[in-house]
């Protein structure tokens, strides 16, 4: 099963893929997503009668969009790509799930995905 994830806005966009079906997922995360991806993410592989071992891959979103959910979103999966030497690809664009698909098939693997924020980042000066 392909995991597919975007977090690049307030709204956590998650969808299983596997070669008979497919699951399209939303979560209006907000400002938790640090606390709640990974409990969002273990509620809908049970949902769906899944674990994480049935993950064979990971489609990401890499941007542009949030600095902090990007962050987030991307450590989570690459954390997760790395420990179970499971394959992970980066995507962008209005096409990125597809890409992302086609990536994989092709025996693709990024193996880190950084985010791509479309803007040079802007880091506030501390006011102390």
């Amino acid at each position: 099963m392909i995991v597919l994830l975007d977090t690049s806005t307030p709204v956590c966009k998650v969808s299983f893929v596997d070669s008979d079906w497919r699951v399209d997922d939303q979560w209006e995360a907000g400002r938790t997503l640090a606390k709640g991806l990974l409990g969002y993410l273990q509620a809908s592989l049970k949902e769906n009668g899944k674990t994480w071992a049935d993950i064979s891959g990971i489609v990401a979103f890499k941007g542009p969009g949030s600095f902090t959910g990007l962050r987030i979103g991307l450590t989570v999966l690459n954390t997760f790509a790395d420990s179970e030497k499971v394959s992970i690809v980066g995507t962008t664009g209005d096409r990125w799930q597809k890409d992302g698909l086609e990536r994989l098939a092709r025996g693709d693997n990024d193996k880190l995905v950084m985010p791509e924020y479309g803007v040079e980042v802007h880091i506030t000066a501390p006011r102390k």
